[in-house]
């Protein structure tokens, strides 16, 4: 029994599955493809609203820091994505590389992990998109109430009780008929709205340059305190914990290039492709970052943070403090907007690929890989994704599915780095379109930050963590061992 829960996929086959191109995922992204792809996953919620949680509870202006600190942790594990990626170009990302690795139970674990990553990302983005849609009406002088835009656990100064979150509701139902209709479709979309809020991003570090003050990054790094938020909850502030701490939520900002991973089997010339994709998007968006935080910081004060701005903080620094730049604030607001919508698609797109490849493996149903005849996406997957993220967007807080989605994502990066460095050991003679430097110490060294991370996390989403892995075990052993293909062919 428990070299079955073990048993690894052999590379040769997930090589086959490659080749059968005939009567799989079709084939239609590039390099640049890929790099957009990555972008619009990971530019969104994380840049534009965590920057500001950071900045306020944890690290002032040295959230900088911690963007360095995260972007350091998530690069050790994008070199391990992409040699796994040139070596295994097969849709499933991490869920895919550990069943070669370390056997089918890690594998459940970490795709029924990625499910925390994908699908209750799109849903922490989705309820954002729903924010940030009110504040773009706003500008219209009109809105969308606020029982039909929050959930039923969240009540507003007014008193009134949120019933369901329509507008989240409706995007997640937009975007999944978009990947319905096929990948190319949805890159070109996607490679539209990566350039439009790239150039926001560019046109807010550049002019507000200027309109940095000194005194608001004196001291740069805090003093070490405790902050008590306006919900009572103490947060370390400053000192070499409220930097770890920062890299912690704003690590949610980097969440997302690691979907490149999942489009393999729809990828021209993937061993080349793959960890240009990854390692470019990843690359990019972190000076983007580093840059963006530092500028957002020296335009507003630690106070606006804590205060007045919050989730709007970079609308509201340029407003109070850019004099005259009042049309880049609105043009911010629609950035966000489209932001998060691409983060959302390739959220949504990642969650499907990997349950495809599950169940190609028989380990979730089959109606997960059924493909639609026309545009060759697995579309019945879409449909049922589109329900379970749509009740997390319509019915539970903001806060609590965000959190689930960082430490899932760490737990998955730390597993990628494990397998890097098992298959150098287990497999050196395969070839690899790329080698991540330095084996053993980068794998190493990614799983230590991102476990950093997730200790920084507390106890309420380790809890988290574990309640959703024992629901995965359940699942596991009462329906995946009894479908599992390799199983039976080991029988």
């Amino acid at each position: 029994m428990t070299n079955k829960l073990f048993a690894v996929k052999p590379i040769k086959e997930l090589m086959e599955e490659v080749s059968d191109s005939s009567h799989g995922l079709k084939r239609s992204l590039t390099a640049f493809s890929l790099i957009t792809l990555g972008i619009g996953a990971i530019i969104g919620a994380g840049l534009f609203v965590r920057t500001a949680a950071a900045a306020a509870n944890n690290a002032g202006p040295s959230v900088t820091l911690g963007f360095i600190v995260a972007g350091i942790g998530c690069a050790f594990a994008g070199l391990c994505y992409a040699e796994f990626a040139s070596m295994i170009p097969v849709a499933g990302s991490a869920y895919t590389y550990s069943y070669a690795t370390m056997g089918e139970l890690v594998a459940w674990i970490i795709g029924w992990d990625l499910v925390l990553e994908y699908a209750l990302g799109a849903a922490t983005v989705s309820i954002a998109w729903s924010e940030y849609l009110n504040k773009l009406l706003g500008y219209f002088d009109t809105s969308i109430p606020y029982q039909w835009s929050h959930s039923p656990f969240e009540v507003s100064t007014l008193g009134v009780h949120g019933i369901m979150n329509i507008p989240a509701l409706f995007i997640i139902f937009l975007l999944s008929v978009l990947l319905i209709r096929g990948a190319r479709e949805s890159a070109l979309v996607n490679s539209i709205i990566v350039i439009a809020k790239v150039s926001i991003v560019i046109l807010f570090i550049i002019f507000g340059w200027s309109f940095i003050n000194p005194a608001n990054h004196t001291p740069f790094i805090p003093q070490a305190t405790t902050f008590v938020d306006a919900q009572g909850v103490p947060h370390n502030f400053g000192g070499i914990m409220g930097i770890l701490g920062a890299a912690g939520v704003v690590f949610f900002a980097f969440i997302g290039f690691d979907a490149v991973s999942t489009a393999a089997q729809e990828t021209k010339n993937p061993k080349k492709a793959l960890p240009i994709g990854i390692l470019g998007s990843l690359a990019i968006c972190t000076i983007l970052y580093i840059l963006f935080s530092y500028v957002l910081t020296g335009v507003a004060s630690l106070n606006d943070f804590r205060t007045v701005g919050k989730e709007a903080s970079v609308t509201f620094a340029i407003q109070t403090y850019m004099s005259g730049f009042g049309w880049l604030a609105k043009l911010v607001t629609v950035a966000i907007l489209a932001g998060f919508s691409s983060v959302i698609l390739v959220m949504l797109y990642g969650q499907s690929r990997v349950f495809y490849t599950m169940s190609r493996d028989g380990l979730v149903p089959k109606i997960f890989s059924d493909l639609h005849t026309k545009f060759r996406t697995p579309y019945k997957s879409n449909l049922l994704f589109f329900a379970f993220v749509g009740v997390f967007a319509c019915f539970v807080p903001q806060d609590i599915v965000g959190d689930m989605t960082s430490i899932g994502t760490l737990f998955a990066f730390m597993l990628v780095s494990a397998g890097v460095w098992i298959m150098r050991v287990k497999s050196p003679e395969l070839k690899r379109g790329f080698r991540t430097p330095l084996v053993p110490l980068v794998p190493i060294l990614g799983i230590l930050v991102c476990g950093a991370m997730i200790f920084g996390l507390g106890w309420a989403n380790w809890t988290r963590l574990f309640i959703w892995m024992a629901i995965g075990f359940v699942v596991y052993f009462t329906y995946s061992v009894k479908h599992s293909k390799l199983r039976h062919r080991n029988d």
